[in-house]
């Protein structure tokens, strides 16, 4: 079993991931230590590699993020279970309200667009939220109980970080995870998203 350490500390979003991945990617199985030094980078580190079939284990020291990514370990029993609740569709939503003219009725269509989705099976596979569509994931949004109820069903509901950044709402998160431009990039099926 082959190992390999990926010194990721100071790299900017997604140069973590995409290091690991090329880590992964060159190996049959074994473990890849990724060492970062933000909370993000190891949010989107382990996200990436739990996603990819990987067994994530993280531990803190000095400061800094080292994660140890374990290739060609089973998913965890919870991992299994929520693969088989979704479907392969993934919904990118890219506004705080559904359609272009009203915004007071673009929220009303957004809200109605959250509730319905939980009516129809199977659920989608990933509610990617970029832009200001991020704003529906923070505290306070009228979907905000949806989205958490769908993460917590197995859905990938994942927010821009950058955007979350970009309206200052990042400690405001209250439903799914942050992520980066590549993760969000890999997330997209060929002719399975949706776009809103």
């Amino acid at each position: 079993m082959s190992t390999q350490v990926i010194d990721a500390r100071g790299l900017s979003c997604p140069q973590p991931v995409i290091a690991t991945k090329k880590a992964l990617d060159a190996m049959g199985e074994g473990v890849v230590t990724t060492i970062v030094d933000n909370a993000a980078a190891r949010e989107n580190v382990a996200k990436f590699a739990a996603a990819n079939g990987c067994g994530v284990s993280i531990a803190e020291k000095d400061g800094h993020f080292y994660l140890s990514i374990t290739k060609g370990a089973p998913l965890p029993d919870n991992d299994k279970k929520a693969a088989n609740q979704t479907g392969d569709v993934v919904y990118l939503i890219t506004r705080d309200t559904l359609g272009h003219g009203s915004d007071e009725l673009g929220a009303i269509l957004m809200k109605a667009f959250f509730y319905t989705l939980g009516e129809i099976e199977p659920l989608p596979r990933a509610i990617l939220l970029l832009n200001s569509g991020v704003k529906l994931a923070v505290e306070g949004s009228p979907v905000v109980e949806y989205l958490a109820s769908y993460a917590e069903s197995g859905v990938k509901v994942l927010s821009c970080g950058t955007c979350l950044d970009y309206f200052k709402l990042k400690d405001r998160l209250a439903a799914g995870g942050v992520t980066n431009m590549y993760t969000l990039l890999a997330e997209l099926p060929p002719g399975k998203t949706i776009t809103l």
